[in-house]
C-alpha cells in the first residue's frame, strides 16, 4: 500500500529542495530521519516534516508499524513564483522571482506485513440524546412597553 503525505508552497526554490531529497531517498526511513536530523541545510527541515507527516498518516490512519515502512519516492515539484522587485538607480526596478515548491513524499508497506487497525471509539461515547437536550427551550418574548436599560459611559485614557 502507498501512503502520502504533501506540503504545498513552501517557500524555498525546488532546487535546493530537490539536493536534500535526493540523498535520502534511497536510505531506509530511520538512517532518512537520522540524516535529516543531522544535515545544515533549511530544506531538510521542510523535507524532514513531511516524512514524519506520512509517517504519522501510516500508523494513525491504517495502522502500519513503522518497521513496515519504507521510502518509495520523494517528489519536489515547482509550486507557484511570486514577481517582486528591487529598486535600483535612476528610478528602475529589477524583478525578483520568489520562488516555491510542492514536496511529496510517497511510502510503501511491505506486503506481508500484518495490518493492525486502530481500536475504535466506544459505544458509550456516542450516546442518544436525552430528553432536556431534544426540548426546545423558547427564549422570552419582551412586551412592547419594556425599553432597554441604558448604561452609563465611561471615558478612559
Amino acid at each position: 500500500m502507498l501512503i502520502k503525505a504533501t506540503q504545498k508552497n513552501t517557500r524555498q526554490s525546488p532546487r535546493k529542495v530537490r539536493l536534500v531529497a535526493n540523498t535520502v531517498k534511497k536510505l531506509s526511513l530511520e538512517k532518512a530521519m537520522a540524516q535529516l536530523a543531522i544535515m545544515e541545510r533549511k530544506a531538510s527541515e521542510v523535507v524532514a516534516k513531511t516524512l514524519r507527516q506520512a509517517v504519522a498518516n501510516a500508523t494513525h490512519n491504517h495502522g502500519y508499524q513503522l518497521s513496515d515502512l519504507s521510502i518509495d519516492s520523494i517528489l519536489v515539484n515547482e509550486g507557484p513564483r511570486y514577481s517582486r522587485f528591487n529598486a535600483v538607480s535612476r528610478g528602475r526596478a529589477h524583478s525578483i522571482t520568489k520562488r516555491t515548491s510542492h514536496v511529496t513524499v510517497i511510502l510503501k508497506t511491505n506486503e506481508t506485513a500484518p495490518i493492525v487497525k486502530p481500536a475504535a471509539k466506544p459505544v458509550a461515547a456516542v450516546a442518544a440524546p436525552t430528553e432536556k437536550a431534544t426540548k426546545e427551550v423558547k427564549p422570552a418574548s419582551k412586551s412592547k412597553t419594556e425599553k432597554p436599560k441604558k448604561v452609563a459611559k465611561t471615558k478612559t485614557k
